[in-house]
């Protein structure tokens, strides 16, 4: 079935090939002639089909690597198959037109420190002032790219290594990024600031204490991780790693003055000074 007549015929049914109308691609031509190089023994290639698989091989060989280097054109993941293109559109440029430069604020703290709140409304505040910004939330991410990461620690892990990715890309264009996860280990946040750049790193740290956090408990979540209904809560029986050098600390006591939370505008209004001095709200 699906047998190119190029072929000699041959008692091989069970193999089953796709028609040259089929592949569309010199992807699949080079792989066909792959297939058809390993079943040697079972039937012989006429010359015709044999050229032009050998041909699409090639070719594809040539746009994937150095000439110099022998690869497997299947084998996207190889060094050697994938390559940096750098565009025509610098960052610098990018942020001259919109008018800011691109940075990431990365929220960390308990569940429940208020960290999507304050991002939020740090959002609105930016775009009163004609800023483009966006906030990427941890649990919003969970709902679509890292649906399939699970909270082990190194579930976790990859959670906060894909959205550092994602956190880059948009600061690369020139937006401000606002990024709203507990991320609860040190290395791992460390491990986001070198690849965003500390120049372009901005650790907001909401040092709410766990006792407001649970009193708060917005979600329900404390309650259940102490009836034991949720393992591995952060904060309960998991460990939350404080920075160790954040670049802007929030706290109950010096926010709200009389050991409450301030109001999540005037934490926004204090975020702006920070980025206004720094610079990221000009180009």
């Amino acid at each position: 079935p699906g047998f190119p007549r190029a072929l000699a015929s041959s008692s091989t049914s069970h193999h089953q090939f796709p028609s040259f109308t089929a592949m569309r691609s010199l992807r699949e031509l080079a792989r066909f002639a792959t297939q058809t190089r390993s079943l040697a023994p079972a039937f012989r290639v006429a010359p015709v089909a044999a050229a032009s698989a050998s041909f699409a091989q090639t070719r594809v060989f040539t746009m994937s690597a150095p000439s110099s280097v022998e690869v497997d054109a299947y084998k996207v993941g190889d060094s050697t198959n994938i390559k940096w293109h750098e565009g025509s559109v610098d960052s610098a440029t990018r942020e001259k037109a919109l008018g800011q430069k691109g940075c990431v604020l990365w929220f960390t703290g308990l569940s429940g420190s208020g960290k999507s709140t304050v991002a939020y409304t740090l959002e609105h505040a930016l775009f009163q002032r004609g800023k483009i910004a966006q906030v990427l939330d941890g649990d919003n991410i969970r709902h679509g790219l890292n649906s399939n990461v699970d909270f082990s620690p190194a579930g976790r892990e990859e959670n906060i290594r894909r959205i550092g990715e994602v956190s880059k890309l948009f600061a690369d264009s020139g937006m401000i990024t606002l990024v709203s996860f507990i991320s609860p280990y040190r290395k791992d946040r460390d491990d986001v600031r070198k690849r965003v750049g500390d120049g372009k790193f901005v650790e907001v740290y909401m040092k709410i204490p766990l006792a407001v956090c649970e009193e708060r408990d917005p979600k329900g979540l404390y309650k259940a991780a102490r009836a034991g209904k949720i393992k591995g809560f952060t904060g309960i029986d998991d460990p939350y790693e404080e920075p160790l050098c954040a670049e802007i600390v929030m706290e109950v006591a010096k926010e709200g003055g009389d050991g409450t939370l301030a109001a999540p505008e005037k934490m926004a209004a204090a975020i702006i000074a920070v980025l206004e001095e720094k610079g990221y709200l000009t180009a």
